[in-house]
């Protein structure tokens, strides 16, 4: 059964990359739904719910005004300093109109300062990367607002037929170029279809904090990367081990805290199960 549609206005940034696109189609028949795109592009033109938005020139406040959403989901990509200005803006937005919440899709990237365990969600961030910094800064800012208006989403590597992992496997190997493994990686792992219904059920229950949304199950990024090209029936391809560390080393996001419905944990196997399927 569907929702109202004037229960939520939900306004998704970066709604034209893969993983907003996802979240946009999850979203868009059940609540009123809009997003914002950054290069043209003759779709999201005509789509009047689409709001064209150069974050290094264009202030977010001006489509917050426009779209007054209820709901703010964050899977903006791009230049970190614009990012930030941008984030800056929206936490003043939420201090203003303090029914509405911001869901910020961030990484399992906080933690890659550790490495000899899995993380989760209460564990203390720290990263040797810019990348995780620039995560862990978002979201520290955001952490300063009403936890009731807040949901942060640390997400592992995410797949999918048409995500950009999964497009680089097949690219390398139909250009007979070597694929990338990490044998000593040892991660969680999930899929756009997996992560939009659980956002779902996160608007749908009202919930907020952190959540890990990842496989409850690890894998070896080699092990990993090889059964994605087997169940994908990919031939002739070659791997090249790539060895960052002697030692194995986690970058896995586990849930123990604020776990969803049981329909809603999957394991590493569904996810080559899903790929093998679409």
């Amino acid at each position: 059964m569907k929702e109202r549609e004037d229960k939520h206005r939900i306004l998704i940034l970066g709604a034209s990359g893969f993983l907003g696109n996802a979240i946009y189609k999850e979203l868009c028949s059940y609540f009123k739904t809009f997003g914002t795109y950054k290069t043209d592009h003759i779709y999201f033109e005509r789509n009047k719910h689409f709001f064209q938005y150069n974050m290094e020139e264009d202030d977010i406040f001006d489509i917050l005004e426009a779209v007054k959403p209820t709901i703010i989901i964050s899977a903006l990509r791009g230049e970190f300093s614009a990012q930030v200005i941008a984030y800056k803006h929206i936490t003043e937005y939420l201090k203003q109109n303090k029914q509405c919440k911001f869901i910020f899709l961030s990484s399992a990237n906080v933690f890659d300062g550790y490495s000899k365990f899995p993380s989760y969600e209460t564990d203390k961030t720290l990263s040797h990367s810019i990348y995780g910094h620039f995560k862990i800064k978002i979201e520290n800012m955001l952490m300063r607002l009403p936890k009731r208006q807040i949901v942060i989403i640390r997400l592992p590597m995410v797949f999918g037929t048409h995500s950009p992992r999964v497009q680089e496997i097949k690219l390398f190997i139909n250009e007979k170029e070597p694929v990338e493994v990490f044998p000593n990686l040892i991660m969680n792992v999930s899929t756009d279809s997996k992560l939009t219904q659980q956002i779902h059920y996160i608007i749908n229950r009202n919930k907020t904090g952190i959540f890990h949304l990842g496989s409850k199950d690890l894998v070896h990024h080699d092990e990993f990367i090889e059964d994605i090209i087997k169940t994908l029936n990919l031939e002739n391809y070659t791997l090249k081990q790539v060895f960052t560390t002697n030692d194995e080393r986690y970058l896995a996001v586990l849930s123990k805290h604020n776990l969803l419905a049981k329909h809603l944990q999957y394991s590493s196997q569904e996810i080559l199960t899903e790929l093998a399927v679409l």
